[in-house]
């Protein structure tokens, strides 16, 4: 893969061809991607879906949005000082007009809205959109849809709707959110469709990128970035190194943070927090410093800072070590699975798995978020459904106004009829999903 062609410009509905020396210095391209998916609604509704805890009223516990910022303030960062090592290593880049924060922007935008496609209460929201289907009330439709199009229902994937999201043209609205083919490449973790799925130790592997009804505009993304197709009958290619990047600034976050609500929710020892981050920041932390702050919350945050910092650097460090691999397809690892630091991460995940994810409390809330799920499924579908077939009730036409017109679908592809409800659960917040629960069961 080319450097050059893996930083296009190009913005996703257009045919202008964009060069960066062309560019208005006040406003580069690869920021007016960040603005634009600022200011959509699909990331506005971030503010209320859950990262970890679910529905949680606690201020300080972090969201889908929260997340997305801060993971959007580490990949900027990432990206600033690998791009100043790649702008030096290719100085053709330079002459082309790019700058290291061109790839601080790229890797930024990407990061914003690498979670932009996840349902209501987390990720056992994307399970239960996939249970509905494999195990409940949808699994009827099964011998209805092609094996690539069930997999798609039955393995609901966050990622793949996250790129329908910022790729749905419509009649007013072409090219969706129009953003940089480069922004695109870099926010593809799973650049692959869902079947056949085979399991592999490729870290791209674990997951799928887009759904079959996104698959024509999947290829010309990956034919404009020149990615690198591998061998096989799998529709599937090499990552965009950038997205190596994204992914480190998204493990790094998740890791540390989460560590941290978890102590300042009191559900993980404080002691943890030094005796875990200690060996993080032991080569930059000033006991001094450290020894005057007042408060738990202090003491974690700034254990907290620092423990990122030092992150930051060492990931930066392995991607550079193995950026010409990395262009070949030759590195299946993601980049903190390689850092110094690994072990320590490790056990920090460890404690938050037994402490935090499987609390009694983020438990209660999931069996929550399965229930209103799987009955707002049930209900779109059999309206939606009734209403091709010519058998729609009263009822199912007073279901039908709470859904946006640009989900409801003429065609006659039962696939795209699910998938459409499927989109539109996806995009409520968990609090506007509970409500549409209430208000349709009653209660």
């Amino acid at each position: 893969m080319d450097w050059k062609q893996l930083l296009s410009l190009k913005k996703f509905g257009d045919t202008k061809v964009r060069e960066r020396k062309n560019e208005n210095p006040s406003r580069i391209g690869f920021e007016v991607d960040y603005d634009r998916i600022i200011f959509s609604n699909a990331f506005r509704s971030l503010q209320d879906k859950t990262q970890v805890i679910p529905l949680s009223k606690t201020d300080f516990v972090h969201t889908r949005l929260t997340h997305s910022l801060e993971v959007s303030v580490v990949g900027r960062s990432i990206g600033r000082l690998a791009g100043a090592q790649i702008i030096e290593k290719y100085t053709e880049l330079t002459d082309l007009g790019y700058t290291i924060n061109d790839f601080g922007s790229i890797v930024a935008a990407a990061c914003l809205c690498h979670d932009i496609g996840n349902p209501p209460f987390g990720h056992s929201g994307e399970k239960a959109i996939g249970d509905f289907f494999k195990h409940g009330a949808g699994e009827h439709f099964r011998l209805d849809l092609e094996p690539a199009q069930w997999q798609d229902l039955i393995d609901f994937e966050g990622n793949a709707n996250g790129y329908h999201i910022l790729t749905d043209s419509r009649p007013g609205a072409e090219g969706g959110l129009r953003i940089s083919y480069a922004t695109l490449g870099a926010f593809m973790k799973y650049p692959k469709e869902s079947l056949p799925k085979k399991p592999t130790n490729e870290i791209s592997d674990k997951k799928y990128g887009f759904f079959q009804a996104d698959k024509s505009s999947f290829l010309d993304v990956a034919d404009t970035l020149g990615l690198l197709k591998r061998e096989g009958e799998t529709l599937r290619y090499l990552r965009h190194p950038l997205t190596y990047l994204v992914e480190a600034a998204d493990d790094i976050c998740y890791t540390i943070i989460d560590f941290e609500d978890g102590i300042n929710l009191g559900w993980i020892p404080e002691e943890h927090a030094l005796e875990f981050l200690i060996k993080i920041v032991k080569n930059n932390i000033n006991s001094v410093k450290y020894a005057q702050l007042q408060t738990k919350a202090e003491r974690v945050s700034y254990l907290r800072a620092l423990a990122i910092g030092s992150l930051i650097n060492d990931v930066v460090r392995v991607f550079m070590e193995n950026e010409e691999e990395i262009l070949k397809g030759n590195f299946p690892f993601a980049l903190t699975d390689k850092c110094a630091y690994v072990a320590q991460m490790k056990d920090i995940i460890t404690i938050s798995i037994s402490n935090v994810y499987e609390s009694k409390e983020v438990i209660e809330k999931e069996v929550v978020g399965y229930k209103v799920l799987h009955t707002l499924l049930e209900k779109f579908i059999a309206a939606a459904n009734n209403k091709f077939n010519g058998t729609a009730t009263h009822y199912d036409e007073l279901i039908l106004k709470l859904l946006p017109e640009q989900y409801q679908t003429e065609n006659e592809s039962l696939y795209l009829r699910l998938l459409n409800v499927c989109r539109f659960i996806s995009l409520l917040t968990d609090g506007k999903a509970l409500e549409l629960y209430h208000s349709i069961v009653g209660r």
